[in-house]
């Protein structure tokens, strides 16, 4: 598994009046395959998440994941970690199902046999082989949270990082995320209001008002995390 490490992490965003520091001098050492980050909205767990494939940089001190420097070395990071938004429609970038899944392998200089062996087994393996010629922006909700999740995953990351995949999803279709998060063989860094998704991670961390507040199993991070939003 990559090692994720954070050195005196902070990061502050511009609010209109100021700054607002949103994650306050954290630092952590990652090595599960299963992570879940849970806390209240605005309290640092999305930017955190950001931070691991240089989607954020921090204003302080260093984010490594394997050694690499998010901030000098982004683009050898970006390769190897990968990154499903909330709303699958800010990752949905070609017109058809199979074309966004061939997208992000373009930049791999790949034979074409091999694209195209790839794109056929991300739509197998995520139910979306029928929907190969399909209007991307035109499926179920589920449907392209599993596009974006394989879209992801057809490039072969060594860790995937997924802020909030089920905040839009019905239950039927937060199972399916569920079903397929618990069956991926990397490194998973999941970050939700959805405590049952975590409840057999293997390493839980709890975010408050942008600090590090807990981190733990998944039945005392939940317990803690309860207790401070009451």
């Amino acid at each position: 598994m990559p090692v994720i490490e954070l050195d005196h992490v902070s990061h502050a965003f511009a609010d209109g009046v100021g700054s607002r520091l949103v994650v306050d001098d954290v630092t952590l050492t990652l090595t599960e395959q299963r992570i879940g980050v849970i806390g209240a909205n605005g309290s640092g767990k999305s930017t955190f998440a950001r931070m691991l494939n240089a989607l954020v940089i921090p204003a302080t001190g260093k984010v490594r994941v394997d050694g690499l420097d998010t901030a000098s070395e982004a683009r050898a990071v970006r390769r190897r970690v990968g990154f499903c938004f909330t709303d699958p429609d800010a990752q949905i970038v070609m017109p058809t199902v199979a074309e966004d899944i061939a997208f992000g392998l373009r930049r791999r200089r790949l034979a074409p046999a091999e694209v195209a062996a790839r794109v056929d087994a991300a739509l197998a393996s995520y139910g979306l082989d029928a929907h190969r010629d399909h209007p991307a922006h035109l499926l179920s909700g589920g449907q392209k949270q599993l596009l974006a999740l394989a879209s992801v995953l057809v490039t072969e990351p060594d860790l995937v990082v997924m802020d909030e995949p089920t905040t839009l999803l019905d239950l039927a279709n937060t199972e399916r995320i569920r079903t397929v998060v618990r069956g991926l063989a990397q490194q998973v860094v999941l970050v939700t209001h959805h405590l049952d998704l975590v409840d057999d991670f293997d390493r839980v961390i709890v975010f408050h008002e942008g600090r590090l507040a807990f981190d733990g199993s998944p039945g005392t991070a939940v317990a803690h995390y309860r207790a401070l939003v009451r």
